[in-house]
């Protein structure tokens, strides 16, 4: 295999090394004889004396790495995390449009690429490879599911947003440990149909399979999205299917009503839900995970510390925001001042919205393991 990486990614690597800001390379290297490329972001944060996860970011059928780049933008989830974004480049099919290899109708060995692109980044950076993980849009979220079945000795976890699996995939896949599945689908997409079509798996089904698969609980656990953007013509579900093997999980968040469409984009290409970022609950899903299972901080004695929360305004005539420091599992429950239980949730978000219906003081207790802390906020 021939590696080639650009002057502009020298210089990249070179900017990483002294510690200067966040920064983006372009490298490229032959692959079967086809020259890849692809494009990688360092956060500013990245200290090459400790390893950090890598994501790859796929793009979908007739887009390229740019434009996923910056339409399912993970960097300033990244800024925060720590973690390293990796940007391929599928290749060209007869119609010059950009492809991954999900369908079995090329001979291009997209698996081998990425493999070999892991080990062209982990030979630059220094990258815990325990923590790899995919995610994609559309074509994307088809290939992160080939990925969790063909390379799962080195994919932690996957996330698919309005992709799938074909049954011919999916009746083949030997994912060789339980794999955590995130997929965030919407009911109206016309692109890959919730419903499944002659092709691909219904969407229903294939989140059932991964869910056998991991020997998670059938009966999910589903709350509403609480619907913060009103004009967007959608609404949100989210699916958990817990206790899996090693701690694994499913979730899905079903978009009533969603296109085919990235939640929380800012280029807005149909219906597209604004009730979530699909990036900070795609990154607060996978970085929960190893090849080995749950992530050590999460892991230890089975205790989860509660994560660090505020509330604001307090107090307040309108809405309370509820702003956490990670995207952790909790439980959150309302109490009136006679400590009955108004309203109780679980979330998984960075940020959750409470709207109480009337003047009052009320008790707001976050509950995360064997762990809880209780503020109290007023409306007025």
């Amino acid at each position: 295999m021939q590696i080639k990486i650009s002057i502009l990614a020298l210089y990249s690597l070179f900017l990483v090394s002294v510690g200067f800001a966040q920064t983006t390379l372009s490298g490229s290297f032959k692959h079967n004889g086809i020259v890849r490329t692809y494009r990688v972001y360092i956060p500013a944060i990245y200290n090459p004396a400790t390893p950090v996860p890598l994501l790859f970011n796929l793009h979908g059928y007739g887009s390229n790495n740019i434009e996923q780049e910056f339409y399912a933008d993970f960097r300033t989830v990244a800024d925060t995390a720590g973690f390293i974004i990796v940007l391929p480049n599928g290749t060209l099919d007869g119609l010059n449009n950009r492809f991954w290899n999900t369908f079995g109708f090329s001979a291009v060995d997209d698996i081998g690429f990425l493999s070999a692109l892991i080990d062209t980044i982990s030979a630059g950076y220094s990258i815990n490879t325990n923590r790899i993980y995919s995610t994609g849009m559309s074509n994307g979220g088809f290939m992160s599911y080939d990925l969790a079945c063909s390379l799962s000795n080195r994919i932690a976890a996957i996330a698919s947003v309005t992709g799938s699996m074909t049954y011919a995939r999916l009746s083949l896949c030997n994912a060789l440990h339980p794999m955590p599945v995130m997929e965030i689908h919407g009911t109206a997409d016309g692109t890959v149909p919730y419903a499944g079509t002659a092709l691909f798996a219904p969407i229903d089904s294939l989140v059932t399979y991964w869910a056998r698969f991991n020997n998670c609980s059938l009966l999910p656990t589903i709350t509403q999205v609480p619907d913060i953007n009103t004009t967007d013509g959608c609404t949100a579900e989210h699916y958990v299917y817990n206790n899996g093997a090693l701690g694994s999980k499913v979730e899905l968040y079903k978009i009533i009503g969603g296109g085919h469409t990235w939640p929380g984009a800012l280029v807005n290409i149909g219906v597209t839900n604004g009730d979530f970022s699909a990036c900070t609950e795609i990154w607060r899903f996978l970085s929960r995970y190893t090849l080995n299972g749950l992530t050590a901080s999460l892991a230890v004695n089975g205790v989860v510390p509660v994560p660090a929360f505020n509330i604001y305004p307090n107090p307040s005539r309108d809405i309370f925001v509820i702003s956490f420091t990670d995207f952790s599992e909790k439980t959150i429950s309302i109490a009136n001042y006679s400590g009955q239980i108004i309203q109780r949730f679980t979330s998984y978000a960075a940020n959750e919205v409470l709207n109480m219906d009337t003047r009052g003081i009320y008790f707001v207790t976050v509950t995360s393991g064997k762990q809880t802390v209780t503020k109290k906020i007023m409306k007025y």
